[in-house]
C-alpha cells in the first residue's frame, strides 16, 4: 500500500488523464503533489500503483476530480481504451465534487463525505469498518454486484435504478452491459460517454456532453441536454425534448433526435424521418403517431463531392471533381 499524508485538499488524485494534460498542459504527470508531509510522490506514482493492483492510501482531505477514469486504460495515452483492475483508494477525510468521473474499476473507501455531483459511482455496502465504500457504475453493471448491496439504489433483473437524488456525471461511461439504466431526476455532464450497449433513461434534465462519443446503445432525456451533446458519435441514438446549445460536432455515425429543433455542429445535419425513427419514438416516449412524426432527426451528413471551375482553351468552362 502507498501511503501519503496531505495537509490540504489537492485536486485530481489518481486521476488517470492527469487533467487532460496532453491538451493544456495544467497537469503534468512527473509534477510532485503539492502540500505532502514525509513524502515526495508525483501524480503518476499513485496512478501506476493502482494498474499495478496496488492500494493507495491518503490520510487528509482531498480535491476535486479524485480517481478519473480509473480503472481504464486510456487510448489518449497509448492504452487500448479498455477497462482493466485497479487497485483501491482510501481516504481519511472528506472528498471533492467530481469523484469517479469515468470510473470504471477499483474500489474508493472513504471516511467523510463526498460532495455533489458524483462520477459514475455509487455507494454499495462497505466490507470494511469505518469507511464508506463506492464502486463504479460500469464495474458493477459488468461484473454484477457480488456480495456488495446497493444503498438507496436497486439493481433487478437487469435495471439499474438511481433514485437516491444524487446528482452524478458519466453515468454509465464505457459501459457495455445490455440492461437499461433509469435515473429518476436530473443528471451531470457526460451520461454515457463513451457507452457501447444498454440504455440509459433519464426522467429529468442531463448536462453538457450527454452522449459524447456514444459508441452504441440508446440514451433517452425526458427533458434538456446541455451543450455538445452527442459530440463525436459513432453508433448508437441520443434522444431527448431540447437541446441548450449545439449538438452532433464531429459526429460520424448514429442518429440525434430532438423534439424541438436543436441547433447543430458540422457534420450533423438534419435528416429524413423513416418509419422505424416514428416507432422508435413513439414507444420510447410513450407518443402518439402524429407527435412523433414532430420530431427532428440529425445523423452525420456525408462530405458534399467538391468540384473546381477549369477554363478550356474554346472559352468553355468545366467542373473537374477534386
Amino acid at each position: 500500500m502507498l501511503k501519503i499524508k496531505i495537509l490540504k485538499p489537492i485536486d485530481n488524485l489518481c486521476d488517470y488523464t492527469f487533467n487532460f494534460c496532453w491538451n493544456d498542459s495544467k497537469l503534468q504527470p512527473e509534477d510532485v503533489i503539492p502540500s505532502q508531509e514525509g513524502t515526495s510522490f508525483t501524480y503518476a506514482d499513485l496512478v501506476a500503483e493502482l494498474k499495478a493492483g496496488i492500494d493507495v492510501h491518503i490520510d487528509g482531505n482531498v480535491g476535486k476530480r479524485l480517481a478519473y477514469s480509473m480503472g481504464t486504460d486510456l487510448k489518449h495515452l497509448g492504452g487500448t481504451g479498455e477497462t482493466e483492475k485497479a487497485g483501491e483508494i482510501f481516504v481519511e477525510g472528506d472528498i471533492g465534487s467530481e469523484a469517479g468521473m469515468g470510473m470504471t474499476g477499483g474500489n474508493l473507501y472513504v471516511k467523510g463525505n463526498i460532495t455533489e455531483p458524483f462520477g459514475n459511482i455509487l455507494e454499495v455496502t462497505s466490507d470494511v469498518e469505518g469507511y464508506r465504500k463506492f464502486r463504479s457504475i460500469t464495474d458493477i453493471l459488468s461484473n454484477g454486484p457480488g456480495k456488495d448491496t446497493l444503498k438507496g439504489n436497486s439493481l433487478v433483473e437487469g435495471i439499474l435504478k438511481l433514485n437516491d437524488g444524487i446528482l452524478r456525471g458519466t453515468i454509465g461511461a464505457r459501459c457495455n452491459w445490455q440492461g437499461t439504466i433509469v435515473v429518476e431526476g436530473d443528471v451531470y455532464n457526460g451520461t454515457g460517454v463513451l457507452m457501447q450497449q444498454g440504455t440509459i433513461t433519464i426522467n429529468g434534465n442531463a448536462g453538457m456532453n450527454t452522449g459524447s462519443h456514444l459508441n452504441g446503445g440508446t440514451i433517452v432525456v425526458h427533458g434538456d441536454v446541455g451543450e455538445f451533446s452527442g459530440a463525436y458519435m459513432k453508433n448508437g441514438k441520443l434522444l431527448f425534448t431540447s437541446a441548450k446549445g449545439y449538438v452532433g460536432a464531429g459526429m460520424t455515425g448514429g442518429a440525434i433526435y430532438s423534439k424541438k429543433k436543436a441547433n447543430t455542429s458540422p457534420p450533423a445535419a438534419k435528416a429524413r424521418m423513416e418509419k422505424a425513427d416514428i416507432e422508435f419514438i413513439r414507444k420510447t416516449m410513450e407518443t402518439g403517431r402524429v407527435e412523433s412524426m414532430l420530431y427532428n432527426k440529425y445523423e452525420a451528413e456525408k462530405e458534399k463531392e467538391k468540384f473546381e471551375a477549369v477554363h478550356m482553351r474554346d472559352g468553355s468552362i468545366v467542373m473537374r471533381k477534386i
